[in-house]
C-alpha cells in the first residue's frame, strides 16, 4: 500500500498514540474511499436477484427521481475531474501516486452503477431503498474523517496545499450529504402493483387474500394513502401504532431531542468528576500500599496517626467527590425517570388540545404508552451507560499513557561480538536514570578480561549499582557502547525472594539437578539453614522472604546465581549482608579464585576491603567517574586517595591475623554450623535501588510464623523451632521434610448465602432510618405510577358526548402531577441512597483503615500485602460506587414487578389462579442463579488477590528476571492466574445468558394469560382496565429479568461488605494512649532500662524466647548486644518498644514498668535507627518530621551531622526534595543515613542502634560512630553489633546465648575471659 499511495500507508503515532487522532492520506484516499464502493458491489448480485423476483409494478418518474439521479451524475462528473487532473499532472511532469488514479476510476465507476441502480428500482417499483441508503450513509461516514482532516491540515499548515482536490472533496462531499438526506424520502405508490391493496387501510388483509388481480385505480390517480401504507409490511404497523395519534407525536419527539443537550451536558460533567475522583483513589491506594510496606517503621516511630491523618484528607476529597457525583446522578435519574412519561404526556396532552374532536380511547392511550415504554429501556440504561463510558474512557486514558511509557532499549547492549579476549566492554558509556535527569554515570571506559574476577569500590552513592544496572541494560545509554557475552546471574543488592519454596527460589526455572542443587547451597553456607528449615528445601518461603533473615535472603539469591552457571556474574554486596566469618566462607567458596565460580567473569561490588587483593583488578568509583583502575598492589603503589583509604581501614597485619583465624575456625569441625548461620541481625536493608516500598513487606522481627505453620498442618504441639524471620532462628526440629510447608494459607472463600448479618451491617452503616425512608419513596413512585395509569384508563373510559370528551383539562393536570410526583419520589430517594451511600462508605473505610494501623506487626507478616491492598482497592470501591446504585435498582425493578401483579391481578382477577405455579418457577430460577453468580463472583473475587501479589513481586524482581532472562516465563505465569480468574468470569456470564432465556419464558407466560383472561372476561371489562393490564403485562419480562439480576448483583457485591468487615475485625495490638496512666512530662530523664525475670514468646503455646532475663543498663551506658544466631537479641529490641508483649516480668524505663502506658507514649520517648531504610515518598522533610514538631534549622543541623548536608544543599527543592517511592531516587546508604537524621531530630534518652550502618563504605561509617558518640553522649545506647569494631569502646557489651544472657561485661573484661565473645572477636580479627 506504501507503494501505491508514495507514502505510510498507517502511522500508529498518528492514530493512536495520540491525544489528536487521525489517519494518513494513505489510508485516507484508500481505504476510505473504497470501503462503500466495496460494499454496494458486494451486495449488488444479490439485490439484482432480489429485485428481478419482487416486480411490483413502476413508479412515475418524479421530481425526487430526478434529482437523486441528477446528484448520482454529478458524483459520476466529480469523479472524472479528479481522475482527469491525475492525468493532467503527469502529463506535466509532476506524476501523481498511482492511487490519485485508481481512487476516482472506482468511485466514478461506482457512482455511476448508483445512479443507473435509483432507475432500475424505480421500475421495479421500490418506494425507497434500504442499500442505497446504507451506501449514502457510508459514503458520508468515510468522509467525515478527510473532512475534518483537510481542514486541520490546513490550518496547521496555513495554506492548502493542494487546492484542486480540497475543493473537488467538498463538492463531493456535499452531494453525498445530499443524496443521504434525499434517499430518507419515499417515492410515490407505482402503478400496476401485482398486490391488491384494501383502500380502508388494513395491513394484514392482502396477505390473507393472497392471489387478487391488480387494482387499476379510479381515473387513472395513485392509490389511497391507506392503501399504501400497507405496503410497508411490519415496520408500518408499528409506526401506525404512534401514528394512530398523528402529528401530535411529534411534541414528543421534540421534547426528546431538547433532553438530549441537556444529558450531554451531565455526562461530561460526570466525566469531570470521574477522572478527578480515579486519581484521588490512586493516591490513596498508592499511600495505603506505602504503609503496607512500611507499616514497621511506622510502628517503631509511632508514626501512625500522621499517615492516618493523610489517608483520611485523602478519602475525604474522594468522598466530596462522591457526594457532587451522586446528587448529579439523582438529578439524572429524576429526568430519565420523567422522560418517557413526559413524552406520553406532551404527545397526549398535544393530541387533545390540539382539536376537541381529537377522542382518547384506550386503543390510542395504551398503544402509545406500550410503545412509550420501550423507551423507558435505553433512556433508564442511558445513565449507567454514559457512566461507564466515561469510565471506559477514562480508564482507556490511563492505559494508554502507561503504555506510551518510554521503554528500555534492548539494543543499548550489544551481546553478539565483543573483543576477543573480553566478555565485559564499556567504551565512553555515559548512563542516566531518565531523560529528564543528569547523567548518573559518564565518561566510563571498562574493559573486564574472559574468566576475571573484578572488585567495583567507593564511597555510598558514586554509582556502584548504578554500573551493573548499566550492564544489565536498565538505564538509559546516552552515549557510547556496552558490550556483554555470555549469559548473565545477577544477585542485587537486596536479595529479591518469590514466594515460593526455597528450592524453586534456587532453581529459578531450571530443571532440578540433585548434585549441582547440593554444590550450591554448600557453598552458599545454607545447609546449616536447611537443617532449622521445617521443610527443608521444601519449606515455603512468605511474600518478599519475610522468614528469612536478610543474610539468608541473600544466601538464597546468591545461590540462585551459582546455580544458573551463568557466565557472567554480577554481584551488587552480597557480603555486607551476613557476619565477617560468613562472608569469608562465600569469598572463599563462591566468589574468589578457588570458589565454585573460578574461571567465571565475576564483577564484584563490595565494600569489603579483606577481599580486594585477592581480586584481579578493581575499579575505584568517584562521582559517577572511575578514578582509578588497576590491580590491588598497582593501586597502593600509586599512592592514591584510595591507597591512603586502604591503609588508614586494612592494616596489613591486622588482615593477615584476621585471614589466619578466620581459616583456622573455619577448619574446626565442631564451630562449622554454628558459624556459617549468620547473625541475622546483620540482615541488610530490604529495599533495593530496583523495589519499590509498596511491596515491601515487613519481615524481620515475627518469628511465630515457621511455627503457625506447623500448627495449620495440625500439629497441636508446642513447637521448639528457630525463628527464620527475624533476628534469630529458634531452633525447630520437625522429621516432615519432604512435604511443602505453607507459610500463608490461602484466602478463605465464603460458602453458601451471604449472611443476612452482611445487610444489617450495611444498612447500620447507611442508616436504618435512611433505608426504610428509601424503600417508602419508592414504594411511593410505584403508586403513583400505577394512579397515573389507572387515571389514563379511566380517562380513556369517559363517554364521548358530541363527538368529545369533557374535563379533558382537568384529566390532563392530574395525569402530570401523578407523573411528576414520581419522578420527584425517586429523586428524593436516591438523593438519600446517595447521602448514606457515602456515608457508609465513609464508615467502613474508616473501620478498615483503623483496625489495620492497629494490627500487630504479626498481622502484616502473616499476610500477602496484596491481600489487604484488594481490600483498600476493589472492595472499597464496590461500597463506594456499585453497592447503593444496585440497591435502588432492586427497588425499583421489586416495586415494578409488585405493580405489575397488583394491576393484572386488579384488572383480571382470574390471573390469581396462575401466580402460584408461575412464583414457584420464578423462585427455583431465582434461587439457582444466585446461588451460582455469586459463588463464581466469590472466585473471582478469590483469585484476583493472587494476580496483584504475583504481578507486584514480578515488577519487584523485575531487574532480576530480566537479567536471567525469564521475562516470557512471568508473563506466562501471570497470564495463567488471569485465566484462572476468567474461568470463573465466564461462567459467570454464561449463567447470565442462562437467566435471561428463563426468565423471558416466565414473562411470556404471564403476558400471555393476562391477554388470555382479558379475552375471556370480554364481556365483563372495560378497554381501558384490559388496556391497563396488557400495558403493565408487557413490562414484568424486563422487571422479573431486573429484580433477579440486582439480587444477585447485590448478593455479589455485598461480598465486599463482608470482606471489609473483616478485616475491621481482627486483633488489634494494646492501646496507643493509656489515659489516667501517662508518663510524667520529659520521661525518661535518666534512660535507664532494667529487665526483670522478663521472658516473652512469640504465640502462646510455644517456647520461650527470652527466658527469666534479668539486667540492668544505667542511663547513659552504651551496651553492645551480640550472640550467635537464635540467641534472641531482636527479641530484646522488639521488648522494648512491645512489638512483642511480656510472657511474665516487666520491663522498666526510668523505673516506669512499659506494660502499663500507651504504646504511642512508650515509643514516641525511644529512637531506633533499624535494618530497612524505609522512606515514604514525599518530601525530605516529610520522611524527617511527619508531625512538623523541628524547625529548619533543626533539620539542616541534623543533615549535617549524619553527612547529608552536601547532598541536600546541592538539591535545588532543599528539604523539599521529592523522595520517590520507597526513597528509590537515594541510594541504600543515603537512605540509612537519612533514618540516621530522623534518629539525631527526635533526640531521645534511649536509642537502639538495630545493625544500621551495614549499607555504608567504612569511611562514613567511622564518621556515623563518631556523631553517635558525640551528639548521644548523654543517651542509653543499644547497639545490635554486626561489625563487632563499632562496639569495641562501648561501656559494656551483653552477650545472649539462647535466650538467656551468657556473659555481660565490658569488651576488655569479656575478650580477657576467653568465652563466647572472645570467640567472635577473634573470628573477626579482633582479638
Amino acid at each position: 500500500m506504501d507503494a501505491l499511495c508514495g507514502s505510510k500507508f498507517w502511522d500508529s503515532n498518528l492514530s493512536v498514540h495520540t491525544d489528536n487522532p487521525d489517519v494518513t492520506p494513505c489510508f485516507q484516499n484508500s481505504v476510505l474511499a473504497w470501503v462503500p464502493c466495496i460494499y454496494l458491489w458486494a451486495a449488488l448480485p444479490c439485490y439484482l436477484f432480489y429485485l428481478r423476483h419482487r416486480h411490483q409494478g413502476y413508479i412515475v418518474l418524479s421530481s425526487l427521481s430526478r434529482v437523486k439521479t441528477a446528484l448520482g451524475v454529478l458524483l459520476w462528473c466529480v469523479s472524472w475531474i479528479d481522475l482527469f487532473y491525475s492525468f493532467h499532472g503527469l502529463v506535466h511532469g509532476w506524476a501523481p501516486a498511482p492511487i490519485f488514479f485508481v481512487t476516482p476510476l472506482v468511485v466514478g465507476v461506482t457512482m455511476l452503477l448508483a445512479t443507473l441502480l435509483i432507475q432500475y428500482e424505480r421500475l421495479q417499483g421500490v418506494r425507497s431503498s434500504g442499500v442505497l441508503i446504507i451506501f449514502w450513509f457510508l459514503c458520508v461516514v468515510c468522509g467525515i474523517i478527510p473532512f475534518r482532516s483537510k481542514i486541520l491540515s490546513a490550518l496547521a499548515q496555513g495554506k492548502i496545499s493542494d487546492p484542486f482536490r480540497f475543493t473537488t472533496f467538498y463538492i463531493y462531499f456535499a452531494l453525498v450529504l445530499s443524496a443521504l438526506v434525499l434517499s430518507c424520502s419515499r417515492e410515490k405508490p407505482p402503478f400496476f402493483s401485482p398486490k391488491n391493496i384494501d383502500p380502508v387501510g388494513h395491513p394484514q388483509l392482502p396477505a390473507a387474500l393472497g392471489g387478487v388481480g391488480p387494482l387499476v385505480p379510479e381515473q387513472g390517480g395513485p392509490l389511497p394513502r391507506g392503501g399504501a401504507e400497507a405496503a410497508g409490511g411490519e415496520e408500518e404497523a408499528t409506526r401506525a401504532g404512534s401514528a394512530n395519534l398523528g402529528p401530535s407525536v411529534l411534541a414528543g419527539v421534540a421534547l426528546m431531542v431538547l433532553l438530549i443537550p441537556l444529558n450531554g451536558a451531565v455526562a461530561v460533567k460526570m466525566r469531570a468528576f470521574q477522572v478527578e475522583q480515579m486519581k484521588l483513589k490512586d493516591s490513596r491506594v498508592k499511600l495505603m500500599s506505602e504503609i503496607l510496606g512500611g507499616i514497621k517503621v511506622l510502628k517503631l516511630y509511632a508514626w501512625e496517626p500522621s499517615f492516618l491523618k493523610q489517608v483520611e484528607d485523602i478519602r475525604q476529597e474522594e468522598l466530596r467527590l462522591m457526594r457532587q457525583a451522586a446528587y448529579l446522578h439523582a438529578t439524572s435519574t429524576f429526568i430519565w425517570i420523567c422522560t418517557p412519561f413526559l413524552v406520553t404526556l406532551t404527545t397526549l396532552g398535544m393530541y387533545v388540545s390540539v382539536d376537541k374532536n381529537n377522542v382518547l380511547d384506550a386503543e390510542k392511550a395504551f398503544v402509545s404508552v406500550s410503545l412509550f415504554n420501550i423507551l423507558k429501556i435505553p433512556l433508564n440504561m442511558l445513565p449507567q451507560l454514559i457512566s461507564n463510558l466515561a469510565q471506559t474512557s477514562v480508564s482507556l486514558k490511563r492505559i494508554q499513557h502507561f503504555l506510551s511509557q518510554d521503554e528500555l532499549d534492548s539494543q543499548c547492549v550489544e551481546r553478539k561480538t565483543i573483543t576477543p579476549g573480553y566478555t565485559v566492554t564499556i567504551h565512553n558509556g555515559t548512563f542516566t536514570w531518565s531523560q529528564n535527569l543528569p547523567p548518573t554515570l559518564h565518561s566510563l571506559d571498562i574493559q573486564v578480561p574472559k574468566g576475571a574476577l573484578v572488585a567495583v569500590v567507593g564511597p555510598v552513592g558514586c554509582g556502584k549499582s548504578s554500573l551493573l544496572s548499566a550492564l544489565l541494560g536498565e538505564m538509559e545509554k546516552l552515549e557510547g557502547k556496552v558490550y556483554m557475552k555470555g549469559s548473565v546471574a545477577y544477585v542485587p543488592q537486596q536479595a529479591w525472594i518469590q514466594n515460593c519454596t526455597l528450592q524453586e527460589n534456587v532453581l529459578f526455572g531450571q530443571a532440578l539437578d540433585p548434585k549441582r542443587y547440593q554444590q550450591a547451597l554448600e557453598a552458599c553456607a545454607l545447609l546449616a539453614d536447611l537443617e532449622v528449615l521445617p521443610g527443608g528445601s521444601k519449606t515455603e518461603i512468605g511474600e518478599k522472604g519475610i522468614n528469612l533473615s536478610g543474610g539468608q535472603r541473600q544466601r538464597v539469591s546468591l545461590a540462585r546465581a551459582v546455580y544458573s552457571d551463568a557466565d557472567i556474574f554480577l554481584l551488587d554486596d552480597p557480603l555486607s549482608a551476613v557476619d565477617s566469618h560468613v562472608a569469608k566462607h562465600i569469598f572463599d567458596q563462591v566468589i574468589g579464585p578457588e570458589g565454585v565460580l573460578a574461571g567465571k567473569t565475576r564483577v564484584l561490588v563490595t565494600h569489603g576491603i579483606s577481599f580486594l587483593p585477592q581480586t584481579d583488578f578493581v575499579i575505584v568509583l568517584a562521582d559517577g567517574q572511575v578514578s582509578e583502575i588497576g590491580t590491588y598492589a598497582a593501586l597502593l603503589q600509586r599512592n592514591g586517595s584510595f591507597a591512603n583509604f586502604l591503609r588508614n581501614y586494612a592494616p596489613d597485619e591486622g588482615k593477615k591475623h584476621q585471614e589466619a583465624d578466620s581459616r583456622t575456625a573455619l577448619e574446626d569441625k565442631e564451630d562449622e554450623e554454628v558459624l556459617l548461620t549468620e547473625d541475622p541481625l546483620s540482615n541488610h536493608t530490604d529495599l533495593t535501588v530496583h523495589e519499590p516500598v509498596t511491596y515491601e513487606v515487613q519481615k524481620q522481627f515475627m518469628r511465630q510464623l515457621s511455627a503457625m505453620s506447623l500448627e495449620r498442618e495440625g500439629q497441636g504441639r508446642p513447637v521448639p523451632r528457630r525463628r527464620l524471620g527475624a533476628a534469630e532462628k529458634v531452633v525447630q526440629a520437625t522429621e516432615a521434610k519432604a512435604s511443602r510447608v505453607l507459610l500463608t494459607q490461602e484466602e478463605k472463600v465464603e460458602m453458601g448465602t451471604v449472611k443476612l448479618r452482611v445487610f444489617w451491617d450495611y444498612a447500620r452503616a447507611v442508616g436504618l432510618c435512611a433505608m426504610l425512608t428509601i424503600c417508602l419513596l419508592h414504594g411511593g413512585q410505584s403508586a403513583a405510577a400505577i394512579g397515573a395509569n389507572v387515571w389514563l384508563s379511566a380517562w380513556t373510559g369517559e363517554a364521548v358526548v358530541n363527538g368529545q370528551q369533557n374535563n379533558t383539562s382537568q384529566r390532563l393536570g392530574v395525569y402530570a402531577a401523578l407523573g411528576i410526583l414520581q419522578g420527584l419520589l425517586v429523586m428524593l430517594s436516591a438523593i438519600m441512597m446517595a447521602v448514606g451511600g457515602v456515608q457508609a462508605a465513609r464508615l467502613l473505610h474508616q473501620a478498615l483503615l483503623y483496625n489495620k494501623m492497629r494490627s500487630p506487626q504479626s498481622f502484616f507478616d502473616t499476610t500477602p500485602s496484596g491481600r489487604i491492598l484488594n481490600r483498600f482497592s476493589k472492595d472499597v470501591y464496590i461500597i463506594d460506587e456499585v453497592l447503593a446504585p444496585t440497591i435502588l435498582m432492586l427497588l425499583n425493578s421489586f416495586y415494578n414487578s409488585i405493580s405489575t401483579l397488583v394491576v393484572i391481578v386488579a384488572s383480571t382477577p382470574l390471573f390469581a389462579v396462575v401466580i402460584l405455579p408461575l412464583a414457584v418457577l420464578y423462585l427455583f430460577v431465582q434461587r439457582l442463579y444466585v446461588a451460582t453468580s455469586r459463588q463464581l463472583k466469590r472466585l473471582e473475587s478469590v483469585s484476583r488477590s493472587p494476580i496483584y501479589s504475583h504481578f507486584l513481586e514480578t515488577v519487584t524482581g523485575s531487574s532480576v528476571i530480566r537479567a536471567y532472562g525469564r521475562s516470557q516465563d512471568f508473563e506466562a505465569i501471570s497470564d495463567a492466574k488471569v485465566d484462572t480468574n476468567q474461568r470463573s468470569c465466564y461462567p459467570y456470564i454464561a449463567s447470565n445468558r442462562w437467566l435471561g432465556v428463563r426468565v423471558e419464558f416466565v414473562g411470556n407466560c404471564v403476558v400471555f394469560f393476562t391477554a388470555l383472561f382479558a379475552v375471556i372476561g370480554r364481556s365483563s371489562q372495560s378497554p381501558g382496565l384490559v388496556g391497563l393490564s396488557v400495558s403493565y403485562a408487557l413490562q414484568v419480562t424486563l422487571a422479573l429479568n431486573w429484580m433477579i439480576r440486582t439480587l444477585s448483583d447485590l448478593e455479589s457485591n455485598i461480598v465486599a461488605v463482608e470482606r471489609v468487615k473483616g478485616y475491621s475485625k481482627t486483633e488489634t495490638e494494646a492501646p496507643w494512649v493509656v489515659e489516667g496512666s501517662r508518663p510524667p512530662a520529659g520521661w525518661p530523664l535518666q534512660g535507664e532500662v532494667e529487665f526483670r525475670n522478663y521472658s516473652v514468646r512469640y504465640r502462646p503455646g510455644l517456647e520461650l524466647v527470652l527466658k527469666d532475663l534479668s539486667l540492668q543498663v544505667r542511663g547513659g551506658e552504651k551496651v553492645g548486644i551480640v550472640g550467635r544466631t537464635g540467641a534472641g537479641k531482636s527479641s530484646m529490641t522488639l521488648c522494648l518498644f512491645r512489638i512483642l508483649e511480656a510472657a511474665e516480668g516487666d520491663i522498666l524505663i526510668d523505673g516506669l514498668n512499659v506494660a502499663d502506658i500507651g504504646l504511642h507514649d512508650l515509643r514516641s520517648q525511644l529512637t531506633i535507627i533499624p535494618q530497612d531504610p524505609i522512606l515514604f515518598s514525599g518530601t525530605l522533610r516529610m520522611n524527617l518530621d511527619p508531625f512538623g514538631n523541628y524547625s529548619e534549622e533543626d533539620m539542616w543541623r541534623v543533615l549535617e551531622l549524619s553527612h547529608l548536608h552536601t547532598f541536600v544543599s546541592s538539591q535545588p527543592a532543599g528539604l523539599d526534595f521529592q523522595c520517590s517511592e520507597g526513597g528509590e531516587n537515594l541510594s541504600v546508604g543515603q537512605r540509612q543515613l537519612v533514618c540516621l537524621a530522623r534518629a539525631l531530630l527526635r533526640k531521645s534518652r534511649i536509642l537502639v542502634l538495630d545493625e544500621a550502618t551495614a549499607a555504608i563504605d567504612l569511611e562514613t561509617d567511622d564518621l556515623i560512630q563518631a556523631t553517635i558518640h558525640t551528639q548521644c553522649e548523654t543517651c542509653t545506647v543499644l547497639t545490635i553489633a554486626h561489625r563487632l569494631n563499632t562496639i569495641m569502646d562501648y561501656t559494656r557489651v551483653l552477650v545472649l546465648d539462647k535466650g538467656t544472657i551468657a556473659e555481660f561485661d565490658s569488651p576488655t573484661n569479656l575478650i580477657a575471659a576467653r568465652g563466647i565473645f572472645y570467640g567472635m572477636a577473634r573470628d573477626a580479627g579482633l582479638a
